[in-house]
């Protein structure tokens, strides 16, 4: 049973103050033993966290309520799948210039973003000639899976995307535009963006490519491949499943089961796609992380996250205790 909740969510909202927040969602999120990162900025907020599902509602209900936020996340977008085990290692919550970075601060995603459509309308909007469809990700995200027929705009951040659009996307000849992303909050910005620039139907995808694997059925679907995930599930299928993708731990990149028979990958080390960017030294460090995580799994332990952190300190505790008393002895 997938007794695992993992919450994605973002709302574009004006929080003047969120530097003073990061303490209490952070102090809120320990309480409740959740895992995963918030990202605060002036223009809202953006994460994703897992734990038990009872925890994560009682957080959500915290965000809409809380004082601090002035009743502001209400209309907070929140996409749920679940899993085995907590994808994250960690608590963070990170205070940032975007919560999502596009590199552009005069547009206004919050009053300004396209037509929202939903997850049972998208196949006709985007099965229309005229709509210019594209896929608002990054490169290694479109290569795993993408919608029948979508534009890809070969980026490799999102602070590309402004470009990508000048360079084609042309106001003339492109009237009718629908831009998607993983969880409704890339194409939502992006959506802002070009009605900046003067273009009028511009349309997303309401709640991302994660509201559509989950609402609409295969049978039906104009989906192709699976959804990269930031977390170490790595992908996604249709009803929000586990995909079939593996993390490389030296370059994080989605790794097929073709890609896990490459001469090039070593489990922890290296990958096809990072095997000629990284030096001897990098793969020895690698080399390294890897044999320390089997250890720790053979003892039982964690070796990365906030356990593996706690285990340390109360090692390096005990190391020093005894040596003062070995030393007091010698006096």
């Amino acid at each position: 049973m997938q007794s695992i909740c993992v919450a994605a969510l973002y709302r574009f909202v004006s929080l003047d103050s969120y530097e003073r927040l990061r303490e209490p969602v952070l102090n809120e999120l320990k309480k409740l033993a959740l895992r995963g990162t918030i990202l605060l900025a002036r223009e809202g907020i953006n994460g994703t966290i897992a734990g038990n599902p009872e925890k994560i509602d009682q957080f959500l209900n915290w965000l809409r309520q809380d004082t601090l936020f002035a009743g502001k996340l209400e209309g907070l977008d929140i996409k749920k799948s679940f899993s085995y085990k907590i994808p994250f290692t960690r608590t963070k919550v990170k205070l940032k210039k975007e919560i999502v970075t596009m590199g552009v601060t005069d547009i206004d995603p919050e009053n300004s973003a396209g037509t929202y459509v939903k997850p049972a309308d998208w196949n006709t909007l985007i099965s229309n000639p005229e709509v210019l469809v594209v896929d608002t990700r990054n490169e290694y995200e479109v290569g795993i899976g993408t919608f029948k027929n979508a534009v890809n705009p070969h980026t490799t951040t999102f602070r590309e995307f402004p470009a990508y659009a000048e360079r084609a996307i042309d106001p003339d000849k492109h009237r009718k535009i629908a831009m998607f992303c993983t969880g409704g909050i890339r194409c939502e910005k992006s959506t802002a963006y070009l009605k900046s620039q003067g273009f009028d139907e511009v349309y997303h995808l309401q709640g991302g490519i994660l509201k559509y694997l989950e609402e609409v059925s295969p049978e039906q679907s104009l989906w192709e491949g699976e959804c990269f995930v930031f977390d170490e599930r790595v992908s996604v299928d249709h009803g929000l499943s586990p995909g079939s993708y593996t993390p490389c731990h030296a370059c994080r990149m989605p790794l097929s089961a073709a890609e896990l028979e490459s001469e090039h990958y070593v489990a922890g080390e290296s990958c096809p796609h990072c095997f000629e960017q990284t030096t001897e030294e990098q793969r020895a460090r690698y080399r390294e992380r890897e044999k320390q995580v089997r250890l720790a799994d053979v003892r039982g332990e964690t070796h990365r996250g906030e356990e593996a952190d706690a285990l340390r300190k109360q090692r390096q505790v005990a190391k020093l205790d005894e040596k003062n008393r070995q030393r007091a002895a010698q006096v």
